[in-house]
């Protein structure tokens, strides 16, 4: 089962970055297809255990059958934005925490899950594609001022109001129902252009991906959980894949490895002052000889360690 279906983006970098200690507990926020937890049992020893999340039933086969290989893993089903509220409450503790934000490539590749343009397949987009509403669910109900603010915010699509009416006078016809469904709308406003590389409907689909499963809302709740599980001295390392993401990312670090300032107008106790609460490590790393790999390209590491 564990044959190599997706090589993991910056795979040895992140797993290096980490400063693995061999006996220490280690939690991979996304598992995914396992690239970085299998990297990473590697530098364990073998008292060292390594926790891993995920919420797509499909990963969490691949992780569930790792677990059985090694009694040094622990899957942990659900959001991370969830499970790591709830290792937090448990009072859990690592030595270093490590995030690999976005979709998959098996996922992108599978027609059946919806993320792709260029396959048709139902319009789903789901991270766990057994719980929530769907693309097809949020498209055919939600009005035009919704439709743009999503598009333009999480795609920064120049034409998502046109796009937005476009897709409610299509569902008034018919309701969209496959991924073809939507190309076809978006096609229909983003006339494809022979010198244009990208595809027209990659930023609508990119932002409905996005909004259908709360990216940026689950990194924002979880980057403050994983500093509160991390040990003191353990490395928070994450990897984005588009700016939206890596611009929470960047911000949090920069907040964190800074005191908080003070207001000398208002009285305040210099002990009531939150302090720097992260070291950054190093300066972003991106992903290198991806030339057959496009998805990767945009791919950027962040690492910084608790103080």
């Amino acid at each position: 089962m564990f044959q190599d279906l997706h090589q993991s983006v910056l795979l040895e970098p992140a797993v290096n970055a980490l400063d693995i200690n061999p006996s220490g507990h280690y939690l991979d926020g996304t598992f995914g297809r396992g690239g970085h937890s299998r990297l990473l049992l590697e530098a364990l020893g073998e008292s060292g255990r390594l926790s891993v999340i995920d919420c797509d039933p499909e990963a969490l086969a691949f992780a569930e059958a790792l677990a059985q290989e090694d009694n040094r893993v622990t899957v942990l089903a659900g959001d991370f934005e969830t499970v790591l509220a709830d290792l937090k409450a448990q009072g859990q503790q690592f030595d270093g925490v490590l995030f690999d934000f976005g979709v998959s490539s098996p996922q992108i590749d599978d027609a059946s899950r919806g993320f792709s343009f260029q396959k048709d397949g139902p319009l789903d987009m789901r991270m766990n594609n057994q719980a929530g509403d769907s693309a097809a669910d949020w498209l055919n109900h939600a009005d035009v001022d919704e439709m743009k603010r999503v598009f333009w915010r999480y795609g920064e699509e120049k034409n998502a109001g046109r796009i937005a009416r476009a897709i409610v006078d299509r569902r008034e016809e018919s309701p969209l129902v496959n991924t073809a469904d939507l190309v076809e709308v978006v096609k229909t406003v983003n006339k494809p252009h022979p010198k244009e590389k990208k595809h027209p409907a990659t930023r609508v689909f990119q932002a409905v991906r996005i909004h259908v499963n709360n990216e940026l809302g689950q990194i924002e709740a979880v980057l403050p959980s994983a500093l509160e599980v991390l040990k003191p001295g353990g490395r928070m390392v994450v990897i984005s894949f588009h700016s939206l993401e890596d611009r929470i990312v960047k911000r949090y670090m920069r907040d964190m490895s800074k005191a908080e300032s003070v207001d000398r107008r208002m009285p305040v106790l210099p002990d009531r002052l939150r302090p720097a609460l992260l070291k950054i490590i190093s300066k972003p790393v991106k992903a290198q000889d991806v030339d057959d790999n496009v998805r990767a390209r945009s791919a950027i590491m962040r690492v910084a360690e608790k103080l």
